[in-house]
């Protein structure tokens, strides 16, 4: 019979955390060097990078901490695996992308790149929120943002899929490596919603928080890294329409679906950023507003509509136990974008019927790849973190903050 006591993380987690950074500091000591003619123009992004490193941390990192005893796990464990995650990712993407002779350059676009590659592996983590201590989600991380660098390779290096569009299939992989470790890390003790497990007003409160950076700032997401003004203005623009349209049919479709006609918070939370999500692939390319307010009330519907009713069935039957409800806000409204965006393209270039057919197999064959790959990483990664060797947590601290951090007040009785 296991313990019910947290195993300790006294020696564990701080050789990881240093030994993690001293090879980061070898690495970029000896390998990069900041890109000396790039100053005007990380000048000029900076403001959008700010607006993506806002929904980062502080957006990801309110959002998840709706769990009422979970909330400086939520947010501390986000800041720890966003600013990691973004060190391994410039040195991966460094090496895939940039790798040539002498030293690599970087610049602030680099870190910007890094920034949305390393939402896969926050998304991740809302699947497995309050079942994962930091050392299996540090470990996670490492493996992801190798796994998700690699596969945007592939698609940029012999798809010839362009570097935003690879970048925006952050949601679809984020979330099917996360349901896929989430899968292994299963109890028996998650078919039925424990205590620890609900929220409280001030949790509610403060994940609408992060749901309002995430909303606000989402049109930056969207549009940061595309280049052509025109399209970077759509991308704005339709973004904006979409969210919108998703976050005002969220509380229609939430009082629908509730038996009293009541407005349910989870339901704002999965759907207010679905039109975001599902537009990441298509906002550059969508010539009227309608298009994108109409994908926005789709993807408001898909996840409502889902969490209202799979997520029995995903717990109950195929054993996967998604806290934060990522497959409802990100997985199934970016597996709809990744559609239409292939319907649009069908659309855009139905005049080249020449090549037509070879052009949506490789807009198809990219996105299955990102799933692909995704679950099958996310596979071997749960069943690696399955091993004691990562001081896994009992199921009795599940979703529990005293398992990592000090109570000053408890200890002290007040």
């Amino acid at each position: 019979m296991g313990s019910d006591y947290p195993p300790s993380l006294r020696c564990g987690l701080p050789g990881l955390i240093l030994s993690l950074e001293t090879v980061f500091i070898l690495v970029f000591w000896f390998c990069f060097s900041n890109e000396s003619g790039s100053t005007a123009k990380d000048l000029d992004i900076y403001p959008a990078f700010q607006d993506v490193n806002v929904l980062v941390i502080l957006g990801f990192g309110f959002l998840l901490a709706f769990l009422k005893r979970y909330g400086f796990s939520s947010t501390g464990f986000n800041l720890l695996i966003a600013a990691l995650g973004v060190q391994w990712a410039v040195l991966v993407e460094g090496f895939l992308f940039s790798f040539s002779a002498g030293k690599m350059k970087i610049s602030l676009h680099s870190i910007l790149k890094a920034s949305i590659s390393v939402t896969a592996v926050l998304i991740s983590a809302g699947a497995l929120l309050g079942k994962a201590n930091p050392i299996q989600l540090i470990w996670m991380a490492m493996v992801e943002v190798a796994a998700f660098s690699t596969s945007r390779w592939i698609n940029v290096k012999f798809l010839k899929v362009e570097e935003h569009t690879s970048l925006m299939h952050v949601h679809i992989f984020g979330t099917y490596f996360g349901l896929a470790v989430s899968w292994w890390l299963y109890h028996s003790s998650l078919s039925e919603r424990v205590e620890k497990e609900k929220s409280n007003l001030v949790s509610d409160l403060f994940s609408m928080l992060g749901t309002l950076f995430l909303w606000m700032f989402w049109p930056s997401f969207n549009s940061v890294l595309i280049v052509d003004l025109v399209e970077k203005r759509n991308a704005i623009c339709n973004t904006y329409y979409a969210i919108a349209v998703s976050a005002v049919a969220a509380f229609a479709l939430s009082s629908l679906s509730s038996r009293n006609g009541k407005i349910r918070m989870i339901h704002i939370h999965h759907a207010a950023l679905a039109g975001g999500v599902a537009l990441g692939f298509s906002a550059p390319i969508i010539p009227h507003p309608w298009i994108a307010m109409m994908l926005g009330l789709l993807a408001s519907m898909v996840a409502v509509l889902g969490s209202h009713c799979l997520q029995t069935y995903l717990n109950s039957v195929l054993k996967i136990h998604d806290t934060c409800g990522v497959h409802y806000m990100f997985g199934l409204p970016g597996l709809l974008g990744a559609i239409v965006n292939v319907l649009l393209f069908i659309i855009i270039k139905r005049d080249s019927l020449s090549s037509l057919g070879y052009l949506v197999l490789i807009e198809v064959g990219s996105f299955m790849l990102t799933t692909a790959i995704g679950l099958g990483t996310g596979f071997i990664t749960g069943f690696i973190l399955t091993f004691k060797l990562w001081k896994t947590l009992p199921a009795s601290k599940y979703f529990d903050d005293q398992a990592y951090w000090e109570f000053p007040h408890l200890a002290y009785g007040f």
